[in-house]
């Protein structure tokens, strides 16, 4: 801070004038929605996707008269991803008067924010959080307009399968609570199908030299690793095995849905594959929603797309609902079909959404697309 800067603070705080009352507040009146992930650190590109989604779905509600009257207010929080700061995110929010939630990102993380939301009757709609525990806890404010890990598992198994990828599979995974998820769910699939996975192993978030792991690929001829994690250790993995000249094909999850991971990995992301949703960049009625984005400067790739539909869901259900509370407003998110830009969405009991999201992407010169 410059020396004027200092100098204002201290003027305010001399008159007893907080930096924090010359930030605008929302009313009294307004619903107050939060909107979770991580600001801050290496995952923070998913929450500029979440970010972008949530900022145009209120500024659209609030050009359409808001929720039932109201203006909608978007309080963002930092969780980093780390479980621990997650509840403290959750706390916050409740303590603030937020009413309901979207987020978190990772699902790490919203598993114990999400408690922390049902203990206080505050609903919580992920866009992004797909390990299946998320919503086989019998919590009743607990909602993903995503799919699940072991959709996705089954979607990737069986097309390294009936792709004929390789025989010879090694599985990858950061640790995390999705990456180890998903990891697992793709070893059980692929016994199930007979194929022979040589190496499952773990490796430590914001770890950056594979060389060791590469040596171990290589000496064990595998043809295929599939990847549990997200995209800066895969980016990292993908280059360096390129570069030590391991040839195995690479598959693994939604972590890989930035073109973040592009940048890292450089020409060697060409050809690798992961596993995410229906492109709703495509969908009919959606092109118009997209060229705001894109005249704004930015590409709505990955979680935006499902971060607008979350937020909308929530302010249709609290249309239908006539409030804000809690109670009423799962029963109205778990009673509708909501239209989005994903499509009609239906919950099932548990929370999830009626759909089978998962198809099969590949990168190439720096974007991804469907395979045929």
């Amino acid at each position: 801070m410059s020396r004027s800067g200092s100098r204002f603070r201290g003027n305010l705080l001399r008159f007893g004038i907080s930096l924090a009352a010359l930030v605008p507040t929302a009313a009294a009146a307004d619903v107050k929605l939060g909107l979770a992930g991580p600001v801050t650190g290496q995952y923070a590109s998913f929450m500029e996707q979440m970010r972008r989604g949530a900022d145009l779905a209120v500024a659209d509600l609030n050009a359409a008269g808001g929720i039932n009257g109201e203006k909608v207010v978007l309080q963002v929080a930092d969780d980093a991803c780390d479980p621990k700061q997650a509840v403290a995110v959750a706390n916050r929010f409740v303590a603030d008067g937020v009413q309901a939630v979207v987020g978190h990102f990772c699902s790490s993380s919203t598993i114990p924010a999400s408690s922390v939301y049902a203990e206080a009757g505050l609903v919580i709609v992920t866009p992004a959080s797909t390990n299946p525990t998320i919503t086989e806890r019998g919590l009743t404010n607990m909602f993903r307009v995503c799919g699940r890990d072991d959709q996705a598992a089954g979607v990737a198994a069986k097309q390294i399968v009936s792709r004929d990828l390789g025989r010879t599979i090694a599985i990858v995974h950061d640790k995390s609570t999705y990456g180890q998820g998903i990891a697992e769910g793709v070893r059980a699939e692929l016994a199930q199908q007979d194929r022979n996975v040589v190496l499952f192993e773990g490796i430590t978030q914001g770890e950056r030299d594979f060389s060791s792991l590469v040596a171990r690929l290589r000496a064990l001829n595998v043809d295929v690793v599939f990847f549990g994690g997200y995209h800066t250790e895969a980016g990292l993995l993908v280059r360096q095995a390129s570069e030590q000249g391991l040839k195995a094909r690479f598959v693994a999850g939604d972590g890989l849905a930035t073109t973040e991971f592009a940048s890292i990995a450089g020409p060697a992301s060409d050809g690798v594959m992961f596993t995410f949703y229906p492109d709703p960049r495509v969908n009919a009625g959606t092109a118009d929603l997209v060229q705001r984005f894109r005249s704004a400067g930015f590409e709505p790739e990955g979680f935006t797309l499902y971060t607008y539909a979350a937020v909308k869901v929530l302010a249709d259900a609290a249309k239908a609902a006539k409030t804000m509370k809690g109670d009423k407003l799962a029963d109205a998110l778990r009673a509708g079909t909501y239209h989005t830009v994903l499509g009609d969405i239906r919950f099932d009991r548990k929370g999830d959404p009626n759909s089978e999201p998962f198809v099969l992407y590949a990168w190439n010169n720096g974007t991804y697309a469907p395979l045929k």
